[in-house]
């Protein structure tokens, strides 16, 4: 079913307005008709200005007894704003505002008395809180499909991370055992064929010879291009699909959906690249963790170079609203250390003071 316009809801709900403030309106007056206009063309803008619309209903509130202007106006404000006192308070004005025409009627209040007024001043004051309770129920339901669309993409990256960590370690013992084993048999393969081609007195043993150790050779080689091919990453990337760098940082940055604030040196060409997508994986893990543990943080992206060695840290704040519990199987840090180890550098991460988080990758300026 397509939705309704909101210029059709903003033009029946003036209209209703209208018939209302017309219905209420027992004799004539000029004053009367001017505020219920007011209040009635006002809930167009309800949505821009919710608090300053509201302010123009009460004035129609205290000279009729209007109902829909103020309830309009009390569920848009609820739905938009956080502020629970502030919802409060205007529940209590407005009902104020919609019982002192009856209190200061002199024949209702003298056959009344006092309980009575009590009595329809607590009616009012149900009437008003109920669309600021819908209006508040509307809010919360949205925060909450906001949330689980949060946390659908963070299982989605979990799952991803841990499919990438078990393939990474799938690969790098395949390329263990085609190094220490299958490398080192045919390296024992081509160092007799040599033997046997210096040792041989007819020629076509020699030539045979001379094949096997050239086929030995050339198997050798490919050996080694698939093993740095295997070691490079576990992400399933190829030569064609070549792995991040510096120069993609910008980009996961801006990705992120988080207020980074970025210092440091960007690529440089004399950077190993190794050390380079250690960089980009420890910013982006440090950036996913934010983003699930810390929602509302801000982050710090410093990446210094000295002579010695690089450095890389990912300071976060602590986070504005609470974090819902998301699963985890620390793989990320545990990799992050692992890669920081196997290029001879160091990991650390731990929280900061102000309830913050922070990680920090330090590697040697020569690693290759």
């Amino acid at each position: 079913m397509p939705a309704v316009p909101a210029w059709v809801r903003d033009a029946g709900l003036v209209a209703l307005a209208a018939f209302d403030a017309s219905v209420n309106m027992e004799t004539f007056s000029p004053t009367a008709l001017v505020l219920s206009a007011v209040a009635c063309a006002a809930l167009v803008f309800r949505r821009r200005f919710p608090l300053t619309v509201f302010a123009l209903t009460l004035p129609a509130a205290l000279v009729l007894e209007v109902v829909v202007a103020p309830i309009a106006v009390l569920y848009t404000l609820a739905e938009r704003s956080r502020n629970r006192r502030l919802l409060a308070g205007c529940a209590v004005l407005s009902a104020t505002a919609l019982a002192l025409p009856w209190s200061l009627d002199g024949d209702g209040f003298a056959e009344t008395g006092h309980a009575w007024t009590l009595i329809y001043f607590g009616y009012l004051l149900a009437a008003t809180l109920a669309p600021v309770l819908v209006g508040q129920l509307v809010q919360a339901r949205r925060d909450l499909k906001q949330r689980l669309a949060e946390i659908e993409e963070a299982r989605e990256h979990e799952r991803a991370l841990h499919a990438q960590a078990v393939l990474a370690r799938e690969r790098a013992q395949l390329a263990r055992e085609m190094h220490d084993v299958v490398s080192h048999q045919v390296s024992l393969i081509a160092v007799q064929a040599g033997a046997l081609q210096v040792a041989s007195k007819d020629a076509p043993s020699r030539e045979a010879a001379h094949s096997i150790r050239t086929l030995s050779v050339a198997t050798l080689d490919e050996l080694r291009h698939m093993v740095t091919l295997l070691r490079a990453s576990g992400s399933g990337a190829t030569e064609l699909t070549p792995q991040p760098t510096l120069a993609q940082l910008e980009q996961l940055i801006a990705n992120s959906g988080i207020d980074v604030e970025f210092s440091g040196v960007g690529p440089t060409t004399d950077m190993p690249a190794p050390s380079q997508r250690a960089v980009y994986r420890t910013v982006q893990e440090a950036l996913t963790n934010v983003r699930k543990h810390a929602p509302g943080a801000t982050a710090r992206i410093e990446i210094r170079r000295t002579g010695q060695c690089t450095e890389a840290t990912v300071t976060n704040t602590a986070p504005t609203r609470a974090a819902l519990a998301l699963p985890s199987s620390q793989q990320g840090l545990i990799g992050l250390r692992e890669r920081a180890e196997l290029l001879g550098g160091t990991f650390e991460s731990g929280p900061t003071e102000d309830g913050g988080y922070r990680v920090r990758l330090r590697l040697p300026t020569h690693t290759a």
